[in-house]
């Protein structure tokens, strides 16, 4: 087997049994970014020397008895999360030669347990967007491609869309990722692979680049359901230095993927029935539910009735932590300074934001700040929040029936990156089966489990209790063994 074609967990077997080593497993991966990426754009920074050197270290502590958890394993890093001494963009020019002093919790813990970092992957810009095109330094572009129509380009999905595609395309054996409104799962989606957004406050959000704060969560995307279990125990954990962060036990999420869903009662949401949704999405939908079935679990239809003011009340909640959050990129302390001699303070802010920030950022800026002043607050920033209380009460009183609901990912497979770009309202809805879960604060999966008419990845959502996501990854994995999704994209890192 080439080095490249391991699962997470294989890869880890086999450098205990010694029948790889990490620098070649890790050079391995290198030669795949340095093959793949020119086309994929996936990574923003490769770290290459940094990435060997890491190897070379992982190996001498596994001779010497002391290999951690991830010990070995070379992962993509979402260029969202700050790593000390190495560029941090967020994808946009105005962070563009930022160099962190100082590491992000949740890539803190990766090292201590002995993960070897590839490089930082590409996101649409400060994680807004659902197609990773917004990013300031270009594209990434799916290793999937269609069948009918093979040399169209497709979108990754978005925010983490360099995650996902550098996973999918075998350039690393997982990645982190966040998600703000569906950015881990829908990216895993359209790249058939898997991807976890846990629970609001179980992964640390110090050292993350901030969208909106009440939203945003860090969590891995990685081939297997059972990969991304193994990553996000060593993601995940106390923080003192985020407020947000749950002093909450880690359980063994690897253990709970084995445990099946035999008495695990499903709810099957009814306003996830949108008019004009593809009868591929609703038939996969349906053989979900029938692979749940046949395991032993109950289907339940359950109703979540504020589910329609979802996309409306996400993108005024967000893009109003939004505008806050970004207030700070102002020219004087860090990043991108554009001034004019004898230009004043104001004339700074101008000419930095205008050309540090992209059109989509802007946009949710301008939102963002409408629905904040004098005059707009309560009618529009207030009265979302009160529906997000009732949307996340409509999931309270869910949880009384059942013990995990089911849905599709995404309203349909990858698009092209030509298609629906001059549609903002259009773009948002990609976010229409996600956003509940990160406004109610929620654990949710996304597995790969069947390919549409032109062979692209479809995948269907988990959603489970808060802190409970051991039964998502038991109910994760139960569709991923009786999917059995083989496919491959066409372009991926192949051997020599």
């Amino acid at each position: 087997m080439h080095p490249t074609d391991f699962t997470l967990r294989g890869a880890r077997d086999a450098l205990a049994e010694g029948i790889l080593s990490s620098e070649e497993l890790t050079r391995a991966h290198l030669d795949a970014i340095a093959a793949l990426n020119p086309r994929l754009n996936a990574y923003l920074t490769v770290m290459e020397d940094g990435a060997i050197a890491a190897a070379r270290a992982s190996d001498e502590r596994r001779r010497q008895g002391l290999a951690g958890p991830l010990e070995g394993l070379p992962l993509a890093i979402k260029d969202l999360f700050c790593t000390a001494g190495t560029r941090t963009t967020a994808g946009s020019r105005i962070l563009g030669n930022f160099v962190p002093p100082y590491e992000s919790t949740v890539t803190a813990n990766l090292l201590r347990d002995g993960a070897v970092f590839l490089g930082k992957a590409n996101l649409d810009e400060f994680a807004m967007g659902s197609s990773n095109t917004t990013s300031a330094f270009g594209p990434v572009e799916n290793p999937w491609s269609r069948a009918n129509d093979p040399d169209a380009r497709l979108v990754p999905g978005g925010s983490s869309g360099g995650s996902a595609a550098a996973v999918a395309a075998r350039l690393a054996l997982g990645a982190t990722a966040t998600d703000t409104g569906g950015s881990i799962r829908q990216p895993a989606a359209f790249c058939g692979i898997a991807g976890i957004k846990p629970t609001y406050g179980r992964c640390s959000r110090f050292g993350i680049v901030a969208f909106a704060s009440s939203l945003d969560q860090a969590g891995p995307v990685a081939r297997t359901v059972e990969d991304c279990a193994i990553l996000l125990r060593s993601m995940a954990g106390f923080d003192p230095r985020d407020s947000t962060c749950a002093d909450v036990p880690v359980p063994d999420f690897q253990a709970a993927c084995a445990r099946g869903v035999k008495g695990l009662r499903i709810g099957v949401p009814k306003e996830y029935r949108l008019d004009g949704m593809p009868d591929e999405i609703e038939a996969l939908w349906q053989q979900g539910l029938d692979w749940l079935r046949a395991g032993g679990a109950e289907t339940v239809e359950i109703s979540l009735p504020h589910t329609k003011y979802a996309l409306p009340t996400y993108y005024i909640v967000a893009p109003a932590e939004a505008s806050s959050n970004l207030a700070r990129y102002d020219g004087v302390r860090f990043g991108l300074r554009v001034s004019e001699p004898g230009g004043d303070l104001r004339d700074l802010y101008d000419r930095t934001r205008a050309a540090g920030f992209g059109a989509e950022v802007k946009r949710r800026i301008m939102i963002g700040t409408y629905v904040l002043s004098a005059g707009y607050y309560d009618a529009y920033y207030l009265k979302a929040q009160k529906v997000r209380a009732l949307i996340r009460r409509d999931f309270e009183e869910a949880w009384g029936k059942v013990d995990a609901i089911v849905t599709p990912a995404t309203p349909s497979a990858a698009f092209g990156m030509d298609e629906r770009q001059d549609d903002p309202v259009t773009m948002y809805l990609n976010d229409v089966f996600t956003v509940t879960a990160n406004l109610a604060g929620l654990p949710g999966i996304a597995v790969p489990a069947g390919l549409d008419r032109q062979g692209l990845p479809l995948g269907l959502q988990v959603i489970g209790r808060a802190f409970d996501e051991e039964t998502v990854f038991a109910v994760g994995n139960a569709i991923e063994d009786a999917a059995g999704f083989t496919a491959l994209p066409g372009l991926r890192a192949r051997p020599a």
